[in-house]
């Protein structure tokens, strides 16, 4: 069954030995007669020479089994192999090892069939969102593709609108002037396009529409189409609508309203003056005849006419201070103390007070407004003295203060603030009636002890509200009170 020992076989053998790759001999009756060591890497084992039979097809492909588990998938090329006398006496195979290509294969296929899901899952998932008109446009803006929801917004069956331009969704004036071919052209030259305003639906109806115009671009850049997404908010754009239009009312009937209480107010100064002067001229006149007690009444009722006539006053400066106008500029606050002072010069006298101060900035607001501000402050502290000391106010100042750490609700994330610090050294008062101080006609004293309206220091919070700012208040009973002023920096003109 062997072949002889010939000289010249065994020198080919050699040769075949050192080939890279796998390859062996059978006899004629497919007995293993040789193998290199490229076909000892490849079966993962060195099979038995003259016993084990290998016999193989030319082409064949097949999966081998490894002893440490493997798997390898080759191709065998057998050749036949003849004596002299034309006799059959074996064959030499050659093995390709193609397990590599076909998991490539296998790889690919997966890959394929995968992106050819998820292709399937974008374009199921474009074509069933009902929410928002998603299309595809040919570079002259050329309706290509429909989804459910385009045809949900606009009114158009796919069958209807592919084929046609997308103006037809564009109200006839801006049809007019050119809207849609100059949004493509924007999305052509920045890549993108976003505009909000009235689009038609098939039916002639409005609804407002926002919308986002996308360049799609080719392997070198070009463009080669558009994708449009449109969303339907018309509710967004009627309930906005229809808050302005209730604001402008409400602005407008509290404007009536104001000038309603300020005309109210001023003609009712003149009866009560006049109130006051008749009972003081009856007082007078009639000094020493009239009882104990008629004279008391008539007292009383001069009293209340002063604290009706005081109130009067206070409220017109709280109607005042609600209106903001278009008075603001530039305001040096240095200037507004010291006329603030100016007016309580004989109580700062009569009760020997003290003001100290830093050197105050200008700001952008209303002069008269800001006026009323440190007035009714410095006028707070020096009605509210501690009766066994002389008072004592300090107004101190920094610039650059930052709330956006939110210690205060604000209206601008980051702004900077001026502060501005009034302290006292009066009576004081207890920490949780802070806000409660600032509330119109709120009292924390007697009337009788502190005589006023309870209106100024809700004024005060409405000028600094006016002004996009806050007023913080802060008291110690039998020490003190300090009121916190914060006005932005930046001027908003």
């Amino acid at each position: 069954m062997a072949l002889p020992p010939d000289p010249d076989v065994l020198h080919q053998t050699a040769l075949l030995q050192h080939l890279p790759f796998p390859i062996y001999l059978t006899d004629a009756a497919g007995y293993l007669l040789f193998y290199n060591e490229a076909a000892v890497t490849l079966w993962g084992r060195s099979p038995e020479i003259g016993k084990e039979l290998y016999s193989t097809t030319a082409g064949e492909e097949r999966v081998i089994d490894r002893p440490d588990g493997t798997q390898r998938t080759i191709i065998s090329h057998p050749k036949s192999l003849f004596d002299s006398t034309g006799n059959l006496i074996g064959n030499i195979t050659t093995l390709i090892d193609i397990t590599v290509r076909r998991r490539s294969e296998a790889e690919i296929g997966r890959q394929h069939a995968e992106l050819k899901r998820s292709e399937e899952r974008y374009h199921k998932m474009i074509s069933e969102v009902e929410d928002y008109a998603i299309l595809l446009l040919n570079e002259q803006g050329i309706i290509q593709n429909w989804n459910v929801g385009a045809e949900k917004i606009k009114g158009y069956t796919e069958k209807e609108i592919v084929g046609r331009h997308f103006r037809v969704f564009y109200t006839k004036e801006d049809q007019e002037i050119a809207l849609p071919e100059k949004l493509i052209e924007e999305a052509r030259r920045e890549g993108k396009a976003i505009h909000e305003g009235w689009r038609q639906r098939k039916d002639g109806t409005l609804f407002w529409g926002s919308i986002v115009i996308t360049a799609l671009h080719d392997e070198s850049g070009g463009v080669m189409g558009f994708s449009k997404v449109t969303r339907d908010l018309t509710a967004r754009r009627v309930a906005e609508e229809k808050l302005r239009r209730y604001s402008v009312d409400l602005e407008f009937q509290n404007q009536q309203l104001q000038q309603f209480a300020y005309a109210a107010a001023h003609d009712m100064k003149e009866p009560l003056r006049k109130l006051r002067f008749y009972n003081t001229s009856a007082i007078e006149s009639l000094q020493g005849r009239l009882s104990e007690k008629e004279n008391q009444y008539l007292h009383r009722s001069v009293d209340a006419a002063r604290r009706m006539q005081t109130l009067i006053d206070d409220l017109l400066s709280y109607s005042k201070a609600s209106l903001q106008g278009d008075s603001m500029g530039p305001v040096d606050l240095n200037e507004i103390l010291s006329e603030a002072k100016s007016g309580y010069e004989d109580t700062f006298e009569e009760t020997n007070a003290s003001l100290e101060t830093d050197d105050l900035p200008v700001v952008w607001g209303v002069a008269f407004q800001l006026r009323q501000l440190f007035e009714n402050i410095l006028g707070n502290a020096l009605k509210y003295r501690h009766p066994d000391r002389a008072p004592v106010i300090r107004v101190s100042y920094k610039k650059g203060i930052d709330f956006s750490d939110g210690q205060i609700a604000m209206n601008g994330m980051g702004e900077k603030y001026y502060e501005i610090v009034i302290a006292d050294n009066g009576i004081g008062f207890e920490k949780e009636k802070a806000d409660k101080i600032f509330e119109i006609f709120q009292r924390l004293h007697n009337r009788e002890v502190y005589p006023g309206s309870g209106i100024g220091l809700a004024i005060c919070k409405r000028v600094v509200q006016n002004h996009r700012g806050f007023i913080r208040a802060n008291g110690v009973p039998d020490q003190g009170a300090v009121f916190t002023l914060y006005l932005p920096m930046g001027a908003k003109r």
